[in-house]
């Protein structure tokens, strides 16, 4: 089951943790889009996480995009259009990836519940 979270209270803890609480995200994202997507045994959030530390990011790039093609195929099963999320959440991890946590959030909210 997939939790309904709130952005704006992630994005607050997240400052006020000084971005720890943003590596629980980070790992919780990961695992709900898992979920949703029907691919349980892809790389776990624990896993991404440290791969992006160790990568010094660039991980973290393929992770976003990698995101965004599981929220589409999410989205196909369940018969809602599906948009070209990968390329979506890759140039937003480029920006600003609090945004990009942001907006995967809330499309993981559409399905939580």
């Amino acid at each position: 089951m997939v939790q309904r979270r709130e952005i704006f209270i992630c994005i607050l803890l997240s400052i006020v943790t000084c971005g720890i609480y943003s590596i629980y995200w980070f790992i919780k994202l990961t695992n709900d889009v898992n979920y949703l997507s029907g691919l349980v045994n892809q790389t776990s959030g624990g896993m991404a996480f440290l791969f992006t530390l160790l990568t010094c990011n660039i991980y973290g790039l393929y992770w976003a995009y990698n995101m965004g093609e599981k929220l589409d195929m999410a989205k196909k099963q369940r018969g809602v259009p599906a948009s070209n999320g990968g390329l979506l959440f890759l140039i937003l991890q480029l920006l600003c990836a609090p945004a990009a946590f942001a907006v995967m959030q809330n499309e993981i909210n559409k399905f939580a519940g």
